[in-house]
Order: C-alpha cells, then structure tokens, then sequence
C-alpha cells in the first residue's frame, strides 16, 4: 500500500501553525476558551462524543471539564431568573442614580462650606463587620479564617440574621426601657433628697446605702452581660488571647514590624522551591499577617503556606521527602479558580508520587481550615477537621480529589475503583472556640511529619482524646514559624 507522506507531513504541519496562533490568539485576550471547546479541539475539529484527546480511554469530557449535567428548567424557574435579572438591573441603575445625586450634593456642599471633608457623611462601620473579608492586592488567598462565618456553622444563614436581629432590637428597646425607669427612679430620689436635707445626717447615710447596693447590683449585672457575650450561638466559649505569652521569636517578629515594615510600607517576600509544591512560587507576608498570626486571629493561606515551606525542611533533614508531600492551598481552596483547575493541579502533584507517598493537603472551603490527605495508591482521602461534631468534608472539595485521583488514574494506566475511599478521623484535637481552625491544621501536619512511621490513622482514630491542644503546642508552631520568618528580615 502506498501513502503519500508529503501529504501528511503538510496537514502535520498545517496543524502546528493553526495551534500556534490559536495559543497566540488566547493569550492576547482576542480568544477565549471554555471547557471542552479548547484550542486543540479548535485546531483538529470536535472529537468523537465521550472521548477526550491525549488523556487515554475511560475519561468522559463531563469528568474531565466538570462539565455540569444538563438539567431540565421549568417555566416558573425560568421566570423567577427573568425577574430577578430585571430586579438587579433596576437596582443598579437606582444605586447609579442616588451615587449621582450624592456626588452633585457633594459638590455643591464644599462651594458652600470652607474645609468641607466629604468624609464626614460616610458611614461608620465596625472593624468586626469586615473582619476576614477583605483580601490582600498583593496576595489573593490571604483572606481570614474563621469558623464563626455563618457558612461553616449554619446552612440557614438568613434565618439566624433575621432570628438574631429580632434579639438585639429586643434588648436594645429593653435597656432603653430599663434606663428610662433608671432615670425616673433618679428624679424622685432627688425630689426626696431635696425635700429631706433638714432631717440629719441619718438619712443621708441611708441614700448613700441605697446607692451602694444600686452600684453593686449595676457591676453584677454587668458581669452577667460579660459572661453572655463570651458565648457564641453554638455555646461554644469564645477564648480571650490577648494576655497569651508571645514567643521571643514572634516578638523579634512584631518589632520588625513596628519598625520597619509599617513605617516603610515594606513587605517580605518568599520564594518557595518547586520541590514544596511542584512549581516555583513567590508569596508576600503583610505585616498584618504577622500581627494577626501574633494575636491568635485568623489566619490565611499564605501563612499554612509558608509553614509548609518550614515542615518541608524537616522533611529534609529527616529523609522523609519522598514520604510526604505538599499541596499549595492557595491554589485548591475556594475562590482560587474552576474546579478543573483545581483538580489538575491537585493531579499533577499526585503523578510525581512515588510508591506510598501521602499528600497533605490543607483546604478552605469558606472561612474554615480543615486537612485533607491523599494517598493515591490507595486511593484513599483522608479527612482532618478541627471543629467538633460529626462533619464531612464539602462537596466541591470532594469532587477536587475525586477527578484529580481519576486522572492519576489514567496517567498511571490502570482502572482504579468507581469512586475513592474517604476516611474521617474524627480522634483530632478540637479547636476551643472559633479561631483556632488554621493552626490546628498547621499542628496536625507538624504531628504526623514527627512521626516516621506515618500512622496518623491510628493517632487520630475514633476513640482518642478529642481535648483540645494545649497552648504550649500551639506556641510550638508559632514559633517555628517566626523563627523561618525571621530569617527572611532585611
């Protein structure tokens, strides 16, 4: 049989170049490309239905593009999607019109008025209100922390603003009743005492009796008032940090701070090695991580990250790195991009596995640390969380590992089971309030390395002592931290 390779060797190359300035064309912004509609799809023409190209058989394009499945809508649906689109156009043009109002108002307020400060007119807002809501420009995952969001605790989330809303009006018309009565009970013991000042001394022993029970019983109930706020809706008992022993190296640390990156506007960068996380990666520490890391608040993902790059000397100095790896939590926690992103980059760490190597993987679903370890051999996800009760890890972070371990799968050649095998230890130390989810997965990764024979399993099986950690083992990796920090200073 004769085959005229001039032909073949010209659409080979027809091929390349129409690839070329698709890749060109995408990166310039002119192109863009969603699932399963890629550049190599564009170039060769769609393939045949539920095959993918370069991934090897059993990879359906819905498992590897997370493709949703198709749903059927109905006519009501459709209408509510209809009238709540209108009902957001009309909103913002409402919102455009009153900013245009506001800013003639502006204008015409500082002509009249010397030194007008627009200022003034904002609102004032709590720093509690925007606490682990805003994000770093310089580093997007460096939100907070907290399991005290109403996403971790609560899936009624507009229920329990109403429900608590209701209760702070209850209270605050109650006290105002309370010091209208106060105020009241005043102006009669004053009438009194001016109508009684010629009776003797007596008497106005007994006033100042009556005020002193009055002013003890106003501390008792202030007390009260302190031990109700102390508890959160859940009961659980809000610890006070702020008389918590600093390490000297956190200390070193918050002076550096004080006197250097505050005043300069200065930040520290890290350069964290492709052997950590599979790929080279620089990450900048605020000097509002530090101080918030030496205040016991909520922390993000770029200091798990950098305590990573801490535990992975460890790892070094004790043989052990082809044991245990790391995955970036910057790029596999929520809001770090698609799940098929995600996914890949968890896959491209589990194909550089090497026999029973574990994969520690620290993940943020929303506001609330947890750690996941992956085992790909087995294939097998094992699930750490900090916060009590009998939790399960969250859907998206489950469908992450999941196509991740499918495409190990297929890279290795093999067929590997319906659906991986998820573990939870429910035998981990559990966090005493709110605060405390990051560092408890930094302790949790810092137990597990000391230990060479890797049986974390049986260390945090069902059974153990769930106590929370003591603080001396909290500082412990507070301190290891600030000492790698610290090496970083100018």
């Amino acid at each position: 049989m004769y085959y005229n390779v001039d032909f073949y060797i010209g659409a080979s190359c027809e091929i390349i170049y129409c690839v070329d300035e698709l890749q060109k064309q995408v990166a310039e912004g002119s192109l863009s490309i969603t699932g399963s509609n890629d550049v190599l799809t564009l170039a060769l023409g769609p393939e045949h239905p539920g095959r993918v190209r370069g991934v090897g058989a059993g990879i359906s394009p819905r498992q590897f593009f997370n493709l949703p499945r198709p749903q059927r809508v109905k006519f009501a649906d459709q209408l509510k999607e209809s009238v709540r689109i209108v009902l957001q156009e009309e909103t913002k043009k409402m919102e455009a019109r009153i900013e245009a109002e506001r800013e003639h108002l502006l204008s015409q307020l500082s002509h009249l008025i010397p030194n007008f400060d627009p200022s003034m007119l904002k609102p004032k807002t709590s720093p509690c209100q925007n606490q682990g809501l805003q994000q770093s420009p310089m580093n997007p995952m460096s939100d907070k922390a907290s399991c005290s969001g109403a996403e971790v605790r609560s899936l009624h989330l507009e229920d329990d603003i109403a429900r608590n809303g209701e209760q702070q009006e209850q209270t605050k018309s109650g006290a105002l009743d309370n010091q209208d009565e106060e105020k009241k009970e005043e102006n009669k013991d004053e009438q009194k005492m001016g109508e009684k000042k010629d009776e003797g001394k007596k008497e106005e022993k007994k006033e100042n009796k009556d005020e002193g029970k009055e002013e003890d019983t106003n501390v008792e109930e202030k007390k009260e008032e302190k031990q109700d706020e102390e508890h959160d809706e859940e009961g659980n008992e809000v610890v006070d940090y702020s008389n918590v022993e600093v390490p000297s190296s956190l200390q070193s640390l918050c002076g550096y701070v004080e006197t250097t990156l505050k005043p300069q506007g200065k930040i520290m960068t890290f350069n964290i090695e492709k052997e950590v996380f599979g790929a080279d990666r620089s990450t900048f520490v605020l000097h509002e991580d530090i101080t918030q890391f030496s205040g016991m608040e909520d922390i993000g993902a770029t200091v798990v990250a950098v305590y990573m790059r801490c535990l992975y000397d460890l790892l070094r100095e004790a043989n052990m790195c082809s044991m245990v790896g790391f995955i970036d939590p910057a790029q596999v926690s929520a809001n770090a991009g698609s799940l098929t992103d995600r996914s890949r980059i968890v896959a491209s760490r589990l194909q550089k596995t090497d026999g029973e190597q574990i994969f520690m993987m620290p993940y943020n679903p929303c506001r609330h640390w947890v750690l996941l370890i992956v085992r790909a051999k087995r294939e097998t996800v094992y699930f750490l969380d900090p916060l009590p009760g009998n939790r399960v890890v969250d859907e998206e972070g489950k469908n992450i590992v999941n196509s991740a371990l499918k495409i190990y799968n297929s890279h290795i050649g093999r067929p590997g089971r319906k659906a991986p095998i998820w573990k939870t230890l429910p035998g981990t130390p559990k966090q005493p309030s709110s605060v405390e989810c990051g560092y408890y997965v930094m302790r949790f990764m810092r137990d597990i390395i000391m230990d060479p024979s890797l049986e974390f399993e049986k260390k945090f099986a069902k059974g153990k002592d769930q106590a929370p950690y003591p603080q001396a083992a909290i500082d412990e990796v507070r301190k290891e931290w600030a000492e790698f920090v610290c090496l970083h200073m100018d």
